[in-house]
C-alpha cells in the first residue's frame, strides 16, 4: 500500500490496474501474527478494511459482496440447518447466515484472531452482534487442518478467504485453493448443499476466476459461476459454487428478502449475477 498525503493506492490487478482513494483517517493499523491489517475512513467508500494492502471490504458496498456470496446459494435451499464458514473473520458472512432462523449450527474457522478483534471493535456493523449468536462455534486455527478432521455435514459451506493475487506468491490462504481442500469440503457437504467461494474480479482478472472455476469443476459433480457488482473491488466480484446435485436458484423471492432484511439483493441483481456482461475488442 502506497500513501501520499491523504491518499491510498490499492492494487486491483497487481500493478496493472490500481485504485486511489482519498483517506480522512487511519482508524486502526497493526501487524497481526499473519498479516498487516489497516482500517481507514475514506471519502467515497466510508470505512474500509485492507489486509497486506489489498482491499477486503468497505462500508459502502460490503452488503453487495456479502449478500451475493451468501444469500444467492442459501436462499436456494429449503430449511437449511447447518453452515461452515472458512475465513470471514470480519463477520459479514456470519451475519448473513445468522439471518436464517432455520440454521441450527454455524461452525466457523478463522486463522487470524486479530482480524476478528479489530473488526468487532472498529467495524461492528459487519457482524451486527452475530459473534454472540449461540448457534456459532468459532475455532481459531488453520482451516486446511480443520476440514481434514471434520466429520459434520453442512448445507452451506462458504469460503471467504483472501484472494490469490496475481504476481504474488505465499498467500496466507494458498492451501485453501487446492483439490485436496475442495475434496474435503465435498465430503462435508449434504446431498443438496452448496460450497461457495469468492473468485476474484471476473472482468479485470478473468484468468484467476477461470482457474478457480476449473478447480471446482474437477472436484464437484456440479459447479458454476456467478457475479456481483462491488465497486471497491474494481467493479465486479466473481463467485464460484460447487454441489453434489442441483444448482442455485435464479428465482427471486422478494417477500423472503424483505423478511431477512436484505438491502442489496434484488430481482435485477440476481438476473445480472447469472448473465455477466461481455467486454472485449470487436472484429
Amino acid at each position: 500500500m502506497n500513501t501520499c498525503d491523504r491518499y491510498v493506492t490499492m492494487p486491483i490487478r497487481s500493478d496493472k490496474l490500481t485504485v486511489t482513494m482519498k483517506v480522512h483517517k487511519v482508524v486502526h493499523q497493526l501487524q497481526t501474527d499473519y498479516q498487516e491489517l489497516t482500517i481507514l475512513d475514506t471519502e467515497v467508500f466510508g470505512r474500509a478494511l485492507l489486509l497486506d494492502g489489498h482491499i477486503q471490504l468497505t462500508e459502502f458496498d460490503e452488503r453487495a459482496y456479502h449478500e451475493c456470496l451468501v444469500q444467492i446459494p442459501l436462499l436456494s435451499l429449503i430449511e437449511p440447518r447447518s453452515a461452515l464458514i472458512i475465513g470471514g473473520g470480519d463477520g459479514g458472512v456470519l451475519r448473513e447466515i445468522a439471518r436464517h432462523g432455520s440454521i441450527e449450527r454455524i461452525d466457523m474457522v478463522e486463522i487470524d484472531a486479530g482480524v476478528i478483534d479489530a473488526c468487532r471493535e472498529h467495524l461492528p456493523f459487519l457482524n451486527a452482534g452475530a459473534f454472540d449468536d449461540p448457534r456459532l462455534n468459532l475455532t481459531i486455527g488453520d482451516a486446511f487442518s480443520y476440514v481434514m478432521a471434520a466429520t459434520g455435514a453442512y448445507d452451506l459451506i462458504v469460503v471467504d478467504a483472501t484472494d490469490r493475487y496475481e504476481d504474488e506468491t505465499g498467500a496466507l490462504s494458498e492451501n485453501l485453493f487446492s483439490k485436496a481442500f475442495y475434496a474435503d469440503l465435498l465430503r462435508l457437504l449434504t446431498d443438496g448443499g452448496f460450497v461457495v467461494s469468492q473468485a476474484d474480479n471476473n472482468v479485470i482478472c478473468p484468468e484467476m476466476t477461470q482457474a478457480a472455476l476449473s478447480e471446482f469443476a474437477a472436484v464437484y459433480p456440479r459447479s458454476g459461476f456467478y457475479q456481483g457488482l462491488v465497486p471497491s473491488f474494481g467493479g465486479y466480484s466473481g463467485f464460484i459454487w460447487g454441489a453434489k446435485s442441483g444448482e442455485p436458484s435464479r428465482a427471486f423471492d422478494a417477500a423472503r428478502a424483505r423478511e431477512l432484511g436484505l438491502v442489496h439483493l434484488s430481482e435485477g441483481v440476481l438476473a445480472l449475477a447469472f448473465d455477466p456482461p461481455r467486454f472485449g475488442r470487436s472484429g
